[in-house]
C-alpha cells in the first residue's frame, strides 16, 4: 500500500512538473512572438511585409513575404536577438523579382536601406540614383555636414563605384531650439529595443563595404551596444565605433574588438 502510495505521489510531481514546464514554455514563446511584433524593427521597416511569426520552445519559424532582400536578415536579426530565443528558421520570401546582385537597382536599395540605419543622415530627404555604379544623390540635406555624410556613406557600399552628389543645403537657418532629422529620431530612442538595435548594428556593418568582412559580434543592453570580435587595425576599429554609434537608438559603443 505504501509502495503504491509513493508511486502515485512520483506520478503526480512528475506530471505536475510537466504542466509547468509546458505553460512556462508557451509563456515565453507568446513573448517570443509578442515582443518580436512589437520591436521597432517591425513596426519601422517591416510594417508593409507580410511577416508570420510562430515560436514553439524558442525554436522560432518566420514565413510569409517581405518587399527587400534586406528585410529577411533584418527579421532574423531581430528575433535571433530576442530573450529565449534558441534558434531561428527564416522562410521569408521576396515579394516580386529580386534585383540582380551589383546592379544599379540593387545598389539603389542598399544605399537606401544603409541611410535609413543612420540619424545623422535623412533617407526620405534623400533621393537615390544609379547607372552603371555610378550614384547620384539628389534633395535636400540641412548642412553641409549631412550633405557630406551622406556622400560618405554612399560610397561605403559594396559595389559603388562613385557618388555623385547633388543635394541642395537649405539656405535657411535653423530656428532656435529647431531639432534637425537625426535629433527628432533621438527624441524617440527610447522606444528602439534592444534587440531591434543589434540587428540593425550588424547589418549596418555588413552594408558598408569598410567593415562588411570584420569578424565581430554585437549585444546591446538599454542602448548600450558592446563589440567584440577582431579588427584588421585600429582604423576599422575606430571605423566600426563611428558607423554603430550613429545607428538609431544606440546611446553608447563598447568596442572590445582586438587587434594583431
Amino acid at each position: 500500500m505504501k509502495k503504491s502510495l509513493f508511486c502515485l505521489s512520483i506520478i503526480t510531481v512528475t506530471y505536475l512538473f510537466l504542466i509547468n514546464v509546458n505553460l512556462f514554455a508557451s509563456e515565453t514563446d507568446d513573448r517570443i512572438v509578442s515582443s518580436a511584433k512589437k520591436s521597432y524593427v517591425f513596426k519601422t521597416y517591416l510594417n508593409v511585409d507580410d511577416v508570420k511569426i510562430q515560436s514553439k520552445e524558442g525554436v522560432v519559424a518566420l514565413s510569409g513575404t517581405v518587399t527587400e532582400e534586406s528585410h529577411k536578415s533584418l527579421a532574423r536579426e531581430t528575433v535571433l536577438s530576442l530573450h529565449g530565443v534558441k534558434s531561428v528558421d527564416n522562410k521569408l520570401t521576396v515579394k516580386g523579382e529580386v534585383p540582380a546582385e551589383h546592379s544599379d537597382a540593387w545598389l539603389i536599395t542598399k544605399v537606401k536601406s544603409t541611410l535609413l540605419f543612420h540619424r545623422s543622415v535623412s533617407a526620405t530627404d534623400t533621393e537615390v540614383l544609379a547607372k552603371e555604379g555610378t550614384v547620384t544623390l539628389r534633395g535636400k540635406a540641412v548642412n553641409a555636414a549631412q550633405k557630406d555624410l551622406t556622400t560618405e556613406y554612399a560610397k561605403d557600399v559594396e559595389g559603388v563605384k562613385a557618388v555623385k552628389n547633388e543635394m541642395t543645403v537649405l539656405a535657411a537657418a535653423m530656428k532656435p531650439g529647431e531639432k534637425t532629422t537625426g535629433e527628432k529620431v533621438d527624441a524617440t530612442t527610447e522606444s528602439v529595443d534592444d534587440a531591434s538595435i543589434t540587428a540593425l548594428v550588424k547589418t549596418t556593418l555588413l552594408y558598408h563595404r569598410s567593415t562588411s568582412a570584420i569578424k565581430t559580434t554585437a549585444k546591446t543592453k538599454e542602448g548600450v551596444v558592446t563589440l567584440a570580435g577582431k579588427a584588421k587595425n585600429a582604423a576599422e576599429k575606430d571605423l566600426a565605433t563611428k558607423l554603430v554609434s550613429d545607428v538609431h537608438g544606440v546611446k553608447k559603443v563598447v568596442n572590445n574588438m582586438t587587434v594583431p
